[in-house]
């Protein structure tokens, strides 16, 4: 039997990207309508014009970098951002080919959570990687090591996300965010 992997790869289900040192050298149709980019815009970009902002890029980046060397793939949900600028939640998948060299070749997975979790806060960067961490469940001084930071600067930022959100309690905030309320 002949398969068609370009096909196969082409009409995937969720978007598809082949990378090389963070930048994309192939993609599937998926992930230009997910981002509203063409095939060509793309392609040969760094990944860092899907994130909402060049520290995200970095910050994340460093972040996963030990992961996939140690596991060699990753996944976590987060905030990206379409060619026209609307910011959206993502479950990002990937796993490195080389775990010496995590970010040397890769395929990674996009999935559009919008439909699930829609943003409608105006957020900062910080604050997005915050409230990714508690949609993941993790306490304030999980979230200061995973980011680097003290539980007293991640209390500060789950305090500004409460008041953005108009939520009474750090579960109520869970559960807008999951919502999109």
């Amino acid at each position: 039997m002949d398969v068609d992997y370009r096909l196969a790869f082409d009409m995937a289900p969720v978007g598809l990207v082949l990378s090389r040192n963070r930048t994309m050298v192939d993609c599937n149709r998926h992930v230009c309508e997910m981002f509203g980019a063409s095939r060509e815009v793309l392609i040969g970009q760094s990944f860092q014009v899907l994130y909402p902002s060049a520290d995200e890029y970095e910050r994340l980046g460093a972040h996963m970098e030990p992961i996939l060397n140690a596991k060699g793939h990753y996944a976590d949900n987060r905030i990206m951002k379409r060619a026209n600028g609307e910011v959206f939640w993502c479950h990002v998948s990937g796993r490195a080919l080389n775990r010496e060299d995590p970010h040397a070749s890769g395929i990674w997975s996009f999935e559009d959570l919008s439909s699930q979790r829609p943003v409608k806060a105006e957020l900062t960067g910080r604050e997005r990687e915050v409230a990714a961490r508690l949609l993941e469940g993790l306490t304030s001084k999980e979230i200061g090591r995973a980011l680097e930071i003290s539980h007293r600067t991640v209390e500060i930022y789950r305090a500004r996300l409460m008041r953005k959100y108009n939520a009474s309690t750090a579960a109520d905030l869970v559960h807008k965010l999951l919502a999109g309320d």
